[in-house]
């Protein structure tokens, strides 16, 4: 196994809030040209990166490149920055945090908020809400002016480290799957696939999977594998049904979460082609939380028969997202067969 880190690196640290973005979006495609047989985008800046095969039947794979963040609200007159979420975030996760404002030009600032040295003691006692915090960048409100307008989008800033058999970095949610699909596209550029391969970088999954929706509707494919992360709680004081995933247990092969109830007939194709290839792997059921596969399903004519690749992640939606390389190469090596094989099994309802 040996994984490009350092392309996984440069993924994880683009930024690309929901609705912006940009710089993600010219990584990928200075990546995905050469090895597809056509790319588009749409409107909302979805990437398809096309592969043809021998028949007419459409596969949509959706690894969204969007990582949640923030939006400029107001500056006060010190110069001070409020902002919104876009996404989801436990408000603790805030704190000491630095961030960076993409205005006119990118303005490091950190995450703020009363000094505990101050608070009285109900309000140490008291859960902090994303509205206690605020952004410091050490400048005057007129020099944040100058920089800095309402609506500009800000990220997290933070590197992308190996600890031990595993990384860590911010935004592997989900750039881990934008890596996995470029690198899948990577070993089929010269294979001859069954179907039409739709390689699909949506925009926007962390704010309501807007992105594979638009996209579902405009290739209305015929079978569908979303990939995305999911929780590894396999950590200290979590009981065995809580865990949903661990790490170095394998991919994981999702039968539902809060969004996606997987098709039955591509769960089961997706368990016997792992096992057929000694591909290790888990299940995976997420009561709670959704990915672009639900869009992927429902937002087509009749839909589609979907399921999905999820790679086991510690302390989701946070600056501190650890995987496995073992359980990355083991999705990267599930979605290949599952694409190439997907010709060989009986769909029909039994």
């Amino acid at each position: 196994m040996s994984l490009n880190l350092e392309l996984l690196s440069a993924i994880c640290e683009a930024p690309g809030a929901p609705g912006y973005e940009q710089k993600i979006r010219a990584l990928i495609l200075e990546e995905v040209r050469p090895l597809v047989d056509e790319v588009e985008l749409d409107n909302m800046g979805n990437i398809y990166a096309i592969k043809r095969g021998k028949s007419d039947k459409k596969i949509m794979i959706g690894a969204h490149m969007d990582e949640i963040g923030f939006i400029v609200t107001h500056i006060d007159d010190k110069g001070f920055i409020r902002f919104h979420t876009l996404g989801g975030f436990d408000p603790k996760t805030l704190t000491a945090q630095r961030v960076i404002i993409h205005g006119r030009e990118d303005v490091m600032g950190v995450m703020a908020a009363k000094p505990i040295h101050v608070m009285t003691t109900e309000e140490r006692q008291k859960i902090p809400k994303t509205t206690d915090f605020f952004i410091d960048t050490g400048r005057s409100k007129e020099e944040v002016e100058q920089l800095v307008r309402i609506g500009d989008p800000i990220t997290r800033e933070r590197s992308f480290i190996e600890m031990g058999d595993c990384v860590n970095s911010k935004s592997l949610d989900n750039r881990l799957a934008v890596f996995i699909l470029i690198e899948t596209l990577k070993h089929l550029k010269d294979k001859e696939v069954p179907y039409d391969i739709y390689g699909v970088f949506t925009v926007q999954e962390e704010v309501g999977i807007r992105g594979a929706n638009v996209a579902a509707l405009k290739i209305n494919p015929d079978f569908g594998f979303g990939l995305d992360t999911t929780i590894a709680y396999d950590l200290p004081g979590a009981a065995a049904h809580e865990k949903i995933t661990s790490l170095g247990e394998g991919t994981a092969i999702k039968i539902m979460d809060a969004s996606t109830i997987a098709d039955y007939r591509m769960v089961e194709y997706m368990r016997k082609t792992a096992d057929r290839h000694n591909i290790k792997w888990q299940p995976e059921i997420l009561t709670a939380g959704g990915t672009d596969t639900a869009g992927i399903q429902r937002m087509t004519a009749g839909g589609s028969i979907a399921g999905a690749i999820s790679i086991p992640t510690r302390h989701l939606h946070q600056v501190i997202e650890m995987a496995h390389k073992e359980d990355i190469q083991g999705s990267i090596d599930l979605l290949i067969r599952c694409v190439t094989e997907i010709d060989t099994f009986d769909w029909s309802f039994n």
